[in-house]
């Protein structure tokens, strides 16, 4: 039913009132009033699937997984509700974010080489969202060792695997369900251009193969599943963070701070649709797209 409201009390009103007027054809003019509550209906569906988006991120306890909860957080909750914090290992930092976070930050067990843990960590989400879905998932749990003596020294192949590529594999098939009930359905898999096959002479100079393999491997995981799942909505990106002055990164002798990454990665991770489905994607930094060294953080597409 459609009431009738003087200016006044629409004013006055918190609720949605459309005021009839005269109409040379009432029938057409009810006909219009409808159609204008169906789409204002619509836009506010629309808007709620955008905003209190639903996140997870694996490896969350230090470095670059921790930088992006303290940035996820920084944002206002009617664009970024719950965070869910997946860790293999207590973390005091992480804790007190967490008791700090008004409930925003939660904080669940996870290791990616168990796939136990994985089904139960899955279970412990799913019942936290109250029947929603999970709008974000980011695989950004890894491991990066060297073989200083070249590739035919290289004994932790099976292990980077584990980790770089089956994990990201088990996370994704444990979550993937409540992902499909989320409003954004996305999956970001963190990544590197050293995993690029076509960028490999020109990494050469990097001396962890398996981290390259693994992540090269963990591309092509990326590319299969963005293919299969584009028809459902879902978009799959490989997200190149940049070199980051983390314990795995290497300290100082890196380039940008967790946070300087995290901030330029959200920018990624927040576009609409489907925009970087199926992509290796680098970040933009201000005043390192023209960078003459070996990385340009120019936020274009990398080869795989």
């Amino acid at each position: 039913m459609i009431s009738s409201c003087t200016a006044e009390n629409c004013r006055n009103s918190s609720k949605s009132y459309i005021p009839l007027s005269p109409h040379p054809n009432p029938r057409r003019h009810l006909e219009l009033q409808l159609t204008l509550l169906s789409f204002t209906s619509l836009e506010h569906r629309t808007l709620s699937q955008v905003s209190m988006a639903s996140y997870l991120i694996t490896g969350a306890s230090r470095g670059f997984g921790l930088a992006l909860v303290r940035e996820l957080i920084s944002h206002p909750t009617s664009k970024v509700g719950t965070v869910f914090a997946a860790t293999r290992s207590d973390s005091s930092v992480l804790n007190e974010l967490a008791q700090k976070s008004s409930g925003r930050v939660i904080v669940v067990k996870l290791d990616v080489t168990d796939r136990g843990s994985i089904k139960k960590a899955a279970a412990e989400v799913e019942s936290k969202l109250e029947g929603k879905g999970l709008d974000v998932l980011i695989n950004n749990a890894g491991i990066c060792q060297y073989a200083f003596e070249g590739i035919k020294t290289m004994e932790t192949l099976e292990e980077s695997f584990a980790i770089n590529v089956m994990g990201v594999h088990w996370v994704i098939q444990a979550f993937l369900p409540l992902v499909q009930k989320g409003a954004q359905k996305k999956v970001v898999n963190v990544s590197t251009t050293l995993g690029s096959t076509t960028m490999a002479p020109g990494n050469s100079y990097f001396p962890a193969p398996a981290y390259k393999i693994s992540k090269a491997a963990a591309n092509a995981l990326t590319a299969q599943y963005a293919v299969e799942y584009e028809k459902e909505g879902f978009s799959f990106t490989a997200l190149c963070p940049g070199w980051m002055k983390t314990e795995m990164g290497g300290g100082d002798v890196a380039e940008l701070a967790p946070e300087e990454s995290a901030k330029a990665s959200l920018e990624i991770i927040f576009a609409e649709g489907q925009k970087y489905n199926g992509q290796l994607r680098k970040i933009f930094v201000k005043g390192w797209e023209n960078f003459k060294g070996r990385n340009v953080y120019d936020g274009a597409i990398a080869p795989w």
